[in-house]
């Protein structure tokens, strides 16, 4: 899957007052290896055109990034040293998009580049392309590909234009069902920095529904449809799985409990082989039906337990009714 890219070829996030203590030596031009727990970090933002760049941006400046729009590709290079030798900015976020035209065929040997420099992670934001055109249409601005095509064909051009930055991309984030508040609550939890964590990755505990396809950014799936379906227990229907009663009556099976032991010795065992990895996110996925009941059961169960094992967990239930 392509999430599970994630983390791959990112370096340690840079911690608080980092910057101050980054060693003469290595601002020359011809120092060496970079030390990227102390030398900062770079987030590009980029992807389809109205998939929440801008709003994204304004998430990592109150974050604290130091933030800049549509810088030139051939900049990104001495933005990068920049940010390595400030000794006041040791974390900052740009974007780049489809207005780089032709040039866009280049990022991946700039991008190359960058990261012998500074620690440099890829967010690539997208969504479906009905959520784009619905988008397009309630803000009334032309696609920046231009007006002489429709919307759609613009869209499904860029998104060609695009692909070679999505294959390098870090994280792939989905917006087709975000909202402004969800994308920022969404890059909080995975970009604020975290004092005193005893273990450096964020996990995120997501339900689903599969009847509304399977999250793009999942890096781990589990199907939980193998469970008996509350919803056809009338006084459940209109419940979620984190109704006591539910979770009584979905904790109630045997193979329940079977399942949590088995995926809790899975991830146990998985986990620390991801961190040593250098992995710094991983979402997971449980998916039922409607995203209604067992998947949201066991998302919030799963979180418990890896919390309890040392774990920084958060849930996340994409299809649960608000």
């Amino acid at each position: 899957m392509a999430g599970e890219r994630l983390g791959k070829a990112a370096g340690k996030q840079a911690k608080p007052g980092a910057a101050a203590k980054k060693a003469p030596a290595k601002r020359g031009k011809n120092a060496g290896a970079v030390d990227h727990a102390a030398s900062g970090e770079l987030v590009i933002l980029t992807g389809m055109s109205g998939a929440g760049k801008a709003s994204a941006l304004k998430a990592f400046e109150d974050l604290g990034y130091y933030s800049v729009d549509n810088l030139p590709l051939e900049l990104i290079p001495r933005f990068a040293d920049l940010v390595r030798q400030s000794t006041e900015i040791d974390r900052a976020a740009l974007v780049i998009d489809v207005r780089e035209g032709i040039r866009l065929d280049r990022f991946p040997a700039i991008l190359k580049k960058v990261r012998r420099v500074l620690s440099t992670r890829v967010v690539f934001l997208e969504a479906s392309e009905e959520a784009l055109v619905r988008r397009f249409s309630e803000t009334r601005r032309p696609h920046p590909m231009g007006r002489e095509e429709t919307v759609i064909e613009s869209i499904r051009a860029e998104r060609e234009r695009l692909d070679p930055i999505r294959n390098v991309a870090d994280i792939l984030l989905d917006t087709t069902k975000f909202n402004v508040h969800e994308l920022r609550a969404h890059i909080n939890s995975q970009f604020e920095e975290h004092e005193g964590a005893e273990r450096n990755l964020t996990i995120s505990s997501m339900s689903f529904g599969f009847k509304n396809g399977v999250p793009t950014d999942a890096d781990l799936i589990f199907d939980v449809r193998f469970l008996p379906n509350p919803h056809f227990v009338p006084e459940f229907r209109e419940l979620t799985g984190k109704h006591p009663k539910v979770a009584q009556y979905v904790q109630s099976f045997t193979q329940t409990g079977e399942f949590l032991e088995k995926t809790t010795d899975l991830l146990e065992f998985l986990l620390p082989h991801y961190i040593k990895e250098g992995k710094s996110y991983l979402t997971m996925g449980f998916g039922c039906t409607g995203g209604q009941h067992r998947s949201v059961f066991i998302a919030e169960e799963m979180k418990r337990r890896l919390e309890t094992a040392g774990y920084r967990v958060k849930t996340a239930h994409r299809d649960m009714p608000r």
